[in-house]
């Protein structure tokens, strides 16, 4: 099956520790798929699991905003 393009490939298979560093120009690609899903989980607190998925997914929106703000890559390692 073949996978469609998305946004959110440069996350993808991407290393928490180490790995290509995300520029401006990919964070702002894909910041609205981010917003969109973040918006798109609402839960009611009983999935522990989601809710600290939610929490990340928007840490990791306020990270891209600041490197945006500031016109740097985001840096892994």
């Amino acid at each position: 099956m073949e996978q469609r393009p998305t946004p959110l490939t440069p996350l993808l298979d991407h290393p928490d520790d180490d790995g290509p560093d995300l520029t401006p120009a990919q964070c702002a690609a894909m910041l609205p798929r981010l917003e969109a899903i973040i918006d798109e989980r609402h839960h009611d607190g009983s999935d522990p699991a989601l809710a600290r998925r939610i929490d990340d997914t928007r840490q990791l929106v306020n990270v891209m905003k600041f490197c945006l703000d500031r016109d740097v890559e985001i840096i892994f390692g």
